[in-house]
């Protein structure tokens, strides 16, 4: 506590406060500049930032009014004019396999060790934002980027970095999400300007020093507005600390619907820092239902079938590519989540070739490098992409066919079943208990699960409830019934737990919340943040 009084009182009257735990480990990365950079940022793009989320809020409203999203008449000069975006550094030409997970210590040397091109670090979907993890992941990564990184199993397993790594890329939070325990002027930071600035003012010389640059990717953006707002931030940063402009590189997660009837645009904003674009499946998935809250016409089937095959999933994918290589950059696919099983070959077997068949699809619609979760799959993946793309990526592919609004919007009914309903239940509690416990990237069935699972499970069962919707057996869903799958999912799970710790009654009482809630709850961590220090 010591650590953090002094820091304070180093900061004092500045209007920087720190109210999470300083241990001595941290005030190598919480020190007071570090802090300063930080509060400078909040600063200048807070007010912006606040703006652009009433924005996302006013356009709700029209959606909810029946608005039908499309590609907007006021920019349709930036989609008709000829540009490019800012060629890909060299590090960044082959990014044929990805690899993503969080910030821990042992996750960052595995992936970096793992044979990828490229590893995203992730502070959002995969880190449960706990102050411990978000200052440690800080700590973690100041050591991968100057090699020094190491770990020591409680079983006395050594890990350390390989000569060869893959490139590092960071994922900060989203622009709705606030940090509770930095306080700049009265108020929660941006959890999204506290990760970038932390990271970026301690590592950023170190990173062109060795040859490579401060990468990040961009999640949860639903407008080229948004986008603008991030460059600015990477214009203003660049500025303070005397780094060429243009070092920055952002790949941005088209992971909304609004954003994908934006994709040139978005690239349009970021074109001297743009690193390209990557479709996600849960997230767009969840966007929908979450945008088109009040559609009585829109009920989403099981999840499991709304496969990036489905016309309308199929249109955002080849959309992202087209978008990405008219502009002269890379688009990256979505998330292989499946992890390798010893204990049945023949599942795995059939498990590994369905992975193999979803990245020959990406690659063959254009793709220039697709993500996993898994180190296992690297050598799989990287396989399909070496035998279909022999060149570093594809980029000079660029399809001609027009993708219209209504075929990103022309949304299929379909089989709701009770396998579909409990599964996205007892996912969901199995996730949440997880998170609360500090643990934002789980293994579930033997797919490595994030937020998003949560997020299109949770939104759907509210959907199904709000809608009545009928199960394949004729029941209609209500509230009751959840309610009643819920209590038998979370019995069955403790069972399953025995004495094992767990935080499964917090868990269902937040996944109560977000479901049978009147309103739509625009973002289930926002809720379950309340729960964690």
């Amino acid at each position: 506590m010591e650590y953090r009084e002094e820091l304070n009182r180093q900061l004092s009257g500045e209007g920087i406060e720190v109210q999470g735990a300083v241990s001595q480990a941290y005030a190598q990365i919480l020190t007071p500049d570090a802090l300063r950079f930080v509060a400078e940022l909040v600063r200048q793009f807070n007010p912006r930032r606040k703006e652009l989320l009433r924005l996302r809020e006013e356009r709700q409203q029209r959606l909810n009014a029946g608005e039908n999203p499309d590609f907007l008449p006021e920019t349709a000069h930036i989609r008709a004019s000829d540009w490019k975006v800012a060629p890909p550094p060299p590090d960044l030409l082959d990014r044929r396999v990805e690899i993503t997970g969080p910030v821990d210590r042992k996750m960052i040397i595995n992936a970096l060790n793992s044979g990828a091109k490229v590893f995203m670090a992730d502070f959002e979907d995969a880190n449960s934002p706990t102050w411990d993890n978000c200052v440690q992941g800080q700590i973690n990564l100041y050591d991968a980027v100057r090699r020094t990184i190491e770990y020591t199993s409680p079983e006395g397993k050594e890990y350390r970095l390989n000569e060869q790594t893959a490139v590092l890329c960071v994922r900060p939070r989203g622009w709705h999400l606030p940090e509770k325990h930095l306080i700049i002027d009265g108020e929660p930071a941006p959890g999204a300007l506290m990760d970038f600035g932390l990271y970026f003012y301690h590592n950023a010389q170190e990173l062109i020093r060795r040859g490579t640059g401060p990468y990040f990717y961009l999640p949860k953006l639903e407008s080229h507005l948004e986008a603008r707002l991030w460059n600015e931030v990477f214009l203003y940063a660049q500025e303070q600390l005397g780094i060429p402009r243009g070092t920055i590189r952002a790949t941005v997660l088209i992971e909304n619907i609004l954003a994908a009837f934006e994709c040139e645009e978005i690239l349009y904003e970021l074109r001297e820092h743009s690193a390209g674009l990557n479709s996600g499946r849960w997230d767009y998935l969840f966007s929908i239902i979450r945008k088109f809250r009040n559609r009585e016409d829109i009920v989403l089937p099981d999840r499991a079938t709304l496969t990036m095959t489905v016309p309308f999933m199929k249109a955002y994918s080849e959309l992202v590519v087209q978008s990405c290589h008219k502009r002269g950059i890379h688009a990256i696919g979505g998330m292989s989540a499946y992890i390798p099983r010893r204990d049945d070959p023949a599942a795995n077997e059939a498990a590994i070739a369905q992975v193999v068949a979803d990245k020959e699809r990406e690659v063959s619609e254009g793709y220039d490098g697709t993500w996993v979760a898994h180190p296992g799959l690297v050598p799989v993946v990287l396989e399909v992409f070496n035998k279909h793309m022999p060149t570093p990526n594809q980029i000079e592919k660029v399809p001609s066919r027009t993708i219209t609004a209504h075929e990103l919007l022309d949304f299929p009914r379909g089989a709701i079943t009770e396998k579909g309903m409990r599964t996205n239940i007892n996912v969901s509690l199995r996730y949440l208990d997880s998170w609360l416990q500090g643990t934002g990237a789980v293994a579930i069935n033997y797919l490595m699960e994030d937020a998003a699972t949560v997020e299109i499970s949770r939104s759907q069962l509210w959907q199904w409830v709000r809608r009545k919707a009928q199960l394949t057996d004729g029941r209609v869903i209500t509230a009751e019934l959840f309610q009643q799958m819920l209590s038998e999912e979370l019995q069955s799970i403790k069972a399953s737990y025995g004495s094992a710790s767990h935080r499964l009654d917090d868990a269902a009482a937040i996944l109560r919340r977000v479901v049978l809630s009147d309103e739509f709850v625009d973002f289930v961590t926002l809720v379950a943040y309340e729960y964690i220090s």
